[in-house]
């Protein structure tokens, strides 16, 4: 399954732009089709289930150039598609990229019993779903099926705790926004108390710091209020954290864009993820935005 050597593609006497195709797979109810649809939203040709082995003839007609019309291309790929097909595409994407198409891969997962629940509220049916088989063992087999493609993503997305609004943002940020020389960075804050954080580089621990919540005037106010703020800013040891944190980041994100990562999840928490989570995010976006970073902060616990 290769792609042969053609010429490289010409407009007006100049090289043309490498065409884009990006591939779409993951679990049903992990938010596939939100992903596909906002690549669609933005400009990309988007094809959904699309056979393997017409994908190989799409990456060819790509390489030869097709057209603008399908200069940014999306297919998504479930486990519908034959097992043994699935098994080539981490060779497909390869050939692809030898011939200069530039082709990135997108895999999004969920925990089982988040996939359980959104299948129930929206009364849909799982496309594994036979007669001898209830939808949690659908979804086990879905995950038996994509296992073999999943370490060819580039890009692989835990969609648990996050919502169509912040699906939306992430693919766009993080597939389709120009690629700066400084990496994207997406801060989370959280409670430890509602779980950490499952797709995340980095998660730090900030319950050993004096906590807002043991003082009866700020209990209900979060870290972006400034009593809080305040309160915080006079502890030498939230002080020592941030400076922390803040060396430690200075030196290792130069580390992680030279070995070509454009983004980076962090994740601070504390016991409620309402107050000193929180104003360690907004303390972290004010240096990374010093700095010439685009930034997505997401407060988890605050409405």
């Amino acid at each position: 399954m290769s792609i042969p050597n053609t010429s490289t593609s010409v407009v007006d006497g100049h090289a043309a732009k490498p065409m884009r195709l990006i591939i779409l797979s993951g679990l049903s109810g992990s938010g596939k089709s939100v992903a596909l649809h906002t690549l669609e939203d933005l400009g990309f040709y988007c094809i959904d289930n699309l056979p393997l082995f017409l994908l190989e003839s799409l990456a060819l007609g790509l390489h030869e150039g097709l057209g603008d019309v399908f200069r940014y291309t999306a297919v998504g790929v479930d486990a519908r598609t034959c097992p043994a097909e699935l098994s080539h595409l981490p060779e497909l994407i390869q050939s692809a990229r030898a011939r200069g198409i530039d082709c990135q891969m997108l895999f999004l997962d969920a925990q089982t019993d988040t996939l359980i629940r959104r299948f129930s509220e929206t009364r849909r049916k799982h496309p594994l779903t036979r007669g001898d088989h209830s939808l949690a063992e659908a979804i086990q087999l879905e995950r038996e099926l994509l296992a073999p493609i999943q370490h060819c993503a580039d890009l692989r997305i835990d969609t648990t705790q996050t919502n169509i609004h912040e699906l939306r943002d992430l693919v766009r940020s993080r597939l389709v926004e120009s690629v700066s020389a400084k990496a994207l960075i997406l801060l989370q804050s959280f409670g430890f108390k509602h779980g950490v954080p499952h797709d995340v580089d980095f998660v730090f621990d900030l319950r050993c710091l004096p906590n807002p919540h043991w003082q009866p005037a700020l209990r209900a106010l979060t870290g972006r209020d400034q009593a809080v703020i305040d309160f915080l800013d006079a502890s030498p040891q939230l002080a020592r954290m941030r400076d922390d944190l803040e060396r430690f980041f200075d030196h290792w994100i130069p580390c992680f864009e030279t070995d070509g990562r454009s983004y980076l999840t962090i994740a601070v928490g504390c016991t409620g993820g309402q107050h000193r989570s929180v104003y360690m995010a907004e303390a972290l976006r004010r240096q990374f935005e010093r700095q010439g970073h685009r930034v997505m902060v997401r407060h988890r616990e605050l409405p």
